[in-house]
């Protein structure tokens, strides 16, 4: 495909944000309507709580400190299973049982960006799968280095960095530089670098952005970053 066909789409999501998962499927939908165009997805890095220790949290305590009731949380959870489930998401809050720390996951997953882009986007689709479907402690290193071989990725190689300190530092900033760039929530679409769509919006207003930024692209009116 030529160039002006192709686009990249930074999405900046955190693998614990319910919303994330949501617009994880809308923009595989909208890259399926848009299918003449290539759409480069890369992920990237954001933390709803950088402040949970890396062993976690008891996720129903951390919930109930967090908004308060049962009945609220509840309530939230209503909300967000209906649209997981039109999305083909069986959302199990119940089943979760540990608050994470995703700084770790988060690691994973830019490495799994450097063994190729279908390797992180089957890692982060499984991470979310673990995390809501399945209650798995994604904060787990265990967890994590048989997501990364689920996905394609050398797990010995994670298995050995992830007790390091490797690229904590470069997470870290990336997070950091989103909110500089005023991303205060997740899921942020971010269209070649200049275009942002903010939350989990349906899948034809992720194509429709997808289409209009390809269509601005091929006429040369974006200006190439220096």
């Amino acid at each position: 495909m030529s160039d002006g066909n192709s686009i990249t789409v930074d999405v900046v999501s955190d693998v614990v944000c319910p919303w994330c998962f949501i617009g994880q499927k809308r923009l595989d939908k909208a890259i399926a309507a848009a299918s003449d165009i290539d759409v480069n997805v890369r992920w990237r890095p954001f933390q709803l709580d950088p402040t949970i220790p890396p062993e976690g949290k008891d996720r129903r305590a951390y919930m109930l400190a967090k908004f308060g009731s049962e009945e609220r949380i509840r309530e939230i959870h209503a909300r967000i299973e209906p649209l997981g489930e039109a999305e083909g998401i069986r959302f199990a809050f119940g089943a979760i049982k540990v608050a994470p720390n995703t700084l770790d996951a988060h690691r994973v997953i830019r490495w799994a960006g450097a063994a190729g882009d279908a390797v992180q986007n089957r890692l982060v689709r499984r991470l979310f799968q673990l995390n809501f479907e399945e209650g798995a402690n994604i904060g787990n290193h265990g967890v994590l280095v048989e997501a990364a071989r689920e996905a394609g990725m050398d797990a010995s190689v994670v298995e050995t960095l992830l007790p390091t300190d490797a690229d904590v530092e470069a997470v870290r900033t990336e997070i950091a530089t989103a909110s500089r760039m005023g991303i205060t929530g997740v899921p942020c679409f971010l269209l070649e670098g200049k275009y942002a769509v903010m939350g989990a919006q349906d899948a034809e207003t992720l194509a429709d952005a997808i289409r209009q930024v390809a269509a601005a692209k091929a006429r040369g009116e974006l200006e190439t970053a220096s």
